[in-house]
């Protein structure tokens, strides 16, 4: 990739690391994607306590994300994609020690502090070496390894527990978490000069009252209602309408989807303009929770899991570009954190929410409140995403510029980079209009 071969080879080498790190993440942490749900009802746990189970995770997430996010900035990226890499491995392991669901669902929540720490320092790190005016390609390329693991994860956790049971998939889980940690040891980070935003003492979640992170946070609620309800209950939909189906596949067709419209959207994001993109990953996502209502075969199932990798591939990865294009670098950890956690709140109420709604309802009826969701989120962010409903109209539809974004106007001569030459990215810049 030519973006790559302009890059200083310390810069290559530090991408390289993090990106092979990352596999192992997200191999890890989808291979029970599939299985986890199978484990609680296994149990003896009705939908309404495997919604609870999985619900558990956003605990994690939600109690994690404003120390890690700030951990990221003052002290060290590094040390907080460790913790991550830490965790992944270390809560698969808790999972072999009891199937009661109340111990389950403890593990589950320490579990969710993995995905809070590796999203915040896998994002920032990537941030720092990545050149400003190629950030949204490099993002976009460093995001592949969220569909390359989900490919590899889901489809060998499935094989596994088909095949051998609970105990060595946990075992096979944790090892790959191992195996990411290793890696991550070997990163060289540099840190940014500690000047430059007023927003890096604020305490955390007054930081919603800047409309630069306050309309993403509510868009990616929004979201992780409809997500949380996806990766819940579609193993158990599958079951419940009789398809002889391993949920597996499923996650392998979202995973392949998601890996093609990566290599597009970042680059042409750097181009025209963050928000079309995102205005389209919404339509997209609301339109796969409409094919999973309707869905009765096997192909129904994996076109729906092929659009939605097509809108969340590129969802995530021009979300975190957009924060970071509206950030400086020391507190870009903060304003990621924060924004994210309004996807964990979604996800964690989507199980207990849904999952009581489902007992009386079904499965199926739970992916039709999903599609309205994720209709709300379109609607949301086509009209607040930037200051007055023009400006958001016209940034949501690429005829205009985001007007709270640090990319575009004036050097921001406070943050200084003193990094060395291998390693700086261009000045950031601040809008003429803040």
């Amino acid at each position: 990739m030519r973006v790559f071969r302009q890059l200083q080879p310390a810069q290559r080498r530090n991408l390289s690391i993090l990106f092979v790190a990352g596999l192992f993440f997200w191999a890890s942490l989808s291979s029970l994607l599939p299985t986890l749900p199978l484990y609680v009802s296994d149990a003896g746990g009705t939908s309404q306590q495997i919604g609870l189970v999985m619900g558990a995770f956003s605990i994690g997430l939600l109690a994690s994300r404003s120390w890690l996010g700030r951990l990221a900035d003052r002290r060290s990226r590094q040390i907080v994609l460790l913790i991550g890499m830490g965790v992944v491995g270390l809560a698969p392991l808790g999972y072999l020690l009891s199937d009661w669901i109340p111990w389950i669902a403890l593990v589950r929540a320490f579990h969710g502090i993995s995905i809070a720490a590796f999203a915040t320092g896998y994002v920032t790190l990537v941030v720092d070496f990545a050149p400003a005016e190629k950030r949204g390609e490099i993002l976009g390329y460093m995001s592949l390894v969220n569909p390359i693991g989900a490919a590899i994860g889901p489809a060998l956790g499935g094989s596994l527990q088909e095949f051998a049971g609970y105990s060595p998939l946990f075992l096979f889980s944790a090892l790959l978490g191992l195996a990411g940690f290793v890696c991550t040891r070997a990163v060289q980070e540099q840190r940014p000069e500690q000047r430059g935003s007023l927003s890096a003492d604020l305490p955390f979640w007054s930081l919603l009252s800047s409309p630069k992170v306050r309309s993403l946070t509510l868009v990616m609620f929004l979201v992780g209602l409809a997500f949380g309800t996806q990766t819940t209950f579609v193993a158990l939909l599958i079951q419940e309408t009789a398809v002889p189906m391993n949920a597996g596949l499923f996650y392998t067709a979202v995973a392949f989807a998601s890996f093609g419209v990566r290599l597009l959207a970042g680059r042409a994001s750097d181009r025209f303009g963050r928000g079309p993109f995102i205005s389209i990953s919404l339509a997209t996502y609301a339109l796969a929770m409409l094919i999973l209502f309707g869905a009765h075969s096997i192909g129904a199932f994996l076109v729906a899991g092929v659009v939605v990798g097509s809108g969340f591939g590129t969802l995530i990865p021009l979300i975190s570009a957009l924060i970071a294009d509206r950030s400086s670098p020391i507190d870009r950890g903060r304003l990621f954190s924060l924004v994210m956690c309004g996807f964990d709140l979604g996800i964690g109420l989507a199980g207990p929410i849904l999952g009581t709604l489902a007992v009386g309802a079904g499965y199926r009826a739970m992916f039709g409140y999903a599609a309205l969701l994720s209709l709300a989120s379109l609607i949301y962010f086509l009209a607040f995403s930037n200051p007055g409903r023009g400006a958001s109209l016209r940034f949501a539809l690429g005829l205009g510029p985001d007007e709270l974004s640090q990319r575009e106007g004036v050097v921001d001569e406070s943050v200084v980079d003193e990094r060395p030459p291998e390693l700086a990215c261009p000045p950031k810049v601040r809008s003429s209009r803040l």
